[in-house]
């Protein structure tokens, strides 16, 4: 039965995060477009976004069925995780850094390590779809 093979700890992460992004998605369309600059919103946009697809890719993840992709699947599943919270994270704190009264200047490089994280996940799945045996 295919409903053995889900990995239902991703399948459940994918869907909070996708979820998150949508109502991200609402309330800087409906709601921070009133406080916010037209760059800060694109900002805000552009991290909804990529949490969006990469919440996607958690999804399909969950649902490959093969056990010898596992460790690739798991680390992807990781990384873009990982990516999402350093991407997405930062990039929505440095949307509403006019609005918050700290000093968020150390937020900036953890977008790049978070587009590292990305690109780390897309590479695992390549190595994946390359490589038949359990690489851990």
């Amino acid at each position: 039965m295919i409903t053995s093979s889900i990995n239902t700890k991703w399948m459940k992460a994918a869907a909070l995060l996708a979820g998150i992004s949508v109502v991200f998605g609402a309330f800087g369309a409906h709601t921070l477009k009133e406080y916010l600059e037209t760059k800060d919103l694109m900002t805000w946009e552009t991290a909804c976004r990529y949490q969006m697809y990469h919440a996607l890719a958690l999804l399909i993840i969950s649902i490959i069925p093969d056990p010898q992709k596992s460790a690739h699947l798991k680390w992807s599943a990781i990384y873009f995780l990982l990516g999402i919270l350093l991407f997405s994270g930062s990039l929505y704190l440095i949307s509403l850094s006019q609005l918050i009264p700290l000093n968020l200047k150390w937020i900036g490089p953890l977008t790049p390590i978070g587009g590292l994280f990305f690109i780390l996940g897309w590479g695992r799945l390549i190595l994946m779809s390359t490589r038949n045996t359990d690489s851990k």
